[in-house]
């Protein structure tokens, strides 16, 4: 057992993506997921770790494994559907894995968008759909600009402006766009942070780098425990104590996509965690042509590539750069994972028997 501590434990050890995936897969199908659902899950949630989503990849995996015993999440079956219209459709979930729902809804509007121009899908009663930023990808590659968006109705942690009562999720919305080069993948969220990093610093025992969260009487605060007090605090939206009416506005959209559109939501008082979602890709051929839309792109990307940096130490980047260095050198020389993510899967590992991937290091 010591040996295998310590490579649960060893910050320098690095995994091949695949060992991983195929780990990921294996807890899953042994827990019950059918189907191709395994596969996808673990590929999107390893993904996410090797973009650098260490709070949404496969830190999120043990907590999908208790569901699925509990029974909250749907082992097998297909969304249901609510419309379609082509171009335009709502799927209800049923409560089956999020993660592969929305790969199966990204990959479908991919499809749709090169018959329609575009292609939306909203989805109600998924599970968690953990990192948006892996699902870019699917469109990208095919030459497509995807919209994603997510939040959970049957929770909060975020007031509106001003207020001190948490209406919203973080409310994360992610968009992907093609370039001559990388494509820019934006991942940003109607507040400052996100419930999964903040429960983390918790557990270590640390704060925030600023003042992202505010106590029950709306002092803003670095502690992530006002969250956890009583009475609660929330954490702040984006742009914080003094802007965050940006945050406040974009939070309502999201809402609004993934709640409105998808027909279900907080006003249905769902108690389960889970997400509601909305996808919709473009097909630039069907605008001005795709020549025509990388042309602007990749215009707009190298500005930014090569604007003079305030610190000459940090060029400018564009969203995303640093997400797919990360996936390059996780390919090329393996993945570290974030300390304590296998750790904390090797009590499902021993039930369901699965081995240990093996380190490179």
């Amino acid at each position: 057992m010591g040996k295998r501590t310590d490579l649960l434990t060893a910050a320098n050890a690095r995994y091949d993506l695949a060992a991983l995936q195929l780990y990921a897969a294996e807890l899953l199908r042994k827990a019950g997921l059918d189907g191709d659902k395994p596969e996808v899950v673990a590929e999107r949630l390893v993904l996410a770790d090797a973009m650098g989503h260490t709070t949404h990849g496969l830190a999120q995996l043990g907590d999908y494994l208790e569901e699925i015993e509990a029974g909250r999440m749907e082992k097998s079956g297909e969304p249901a559907v609510v419309s379609d219209r082509g171009a335009v459709a709502v799927w209800d979930a049923r409560r089956l894995p999020g993660v592969w729902v929305t790969a199966r809804a990204v990959s479908t509007a991919v499809e749709r968008a090169r018959t329609y121009g575009t292609a939306s899908i909203a989805i109600r009663r998924s599970h968690h759909i953990a990192c948006l930023a892996a699902f870019l990808p699917i469109a990208t590659d095919a030459g497509m600009m995807v919209l994603l968006s997510s939040s959970d109705p049957s929770d909060a942690h975020v007031a509106p402006f001003g207020g001190t009562q948490a209406v919203f999720t973080p409310d994360p919305i992610a968009v992907g766009i093609p370039t001559d080069g990388d494509a820019v993948l934006i991942d940003t969220s109607a507040s400052i942070t996100t419930a999964g990093l903040s429960a983390r610093l918790r557990r270590e025992g640390g704060r925030f780098p600023g003042l992202w969260a505010q106590d029950s009487l709306g002092r803003p605060s670095d502690d992530p425990a006002v969250l956890v007090a009583d009475p609660k605090g929330t954490l702040l939206p984006t742009g914080g104590a003094d802007h965050g009416h940006k945050g406040y506005g974009l939070a309502l959209l999201v809402e609004a996509l993934t709640q409105g559109l998808s027909g279900y939501g907080r006003a249905d008082g769902e108690a389960e965690w889970g997400a509601s979602v909305f996808v919709e890709v473009f097909d630039p051929e069907a605008f001005a042509g795709a020549a025509a839309f990388r042309r602007q792109t990749e215009f707009v990307a190298q500005a930014c590539r090569t604007n003079p940096p305030a610190d000459p130490a940090r060029p400018v980047r564009l969203p995303g750069t640093k997400a797919l260095e990360g996936l390059r050198r996780a390919q090329s020389e393996g993945l570290a994972l974030h300390s304590g993510i296998l750790a904390g899967l090797e009590p499902f590992a021993s039930a369901l028997a699965v081995p240990l991937p093996t380190a490179r290091v």
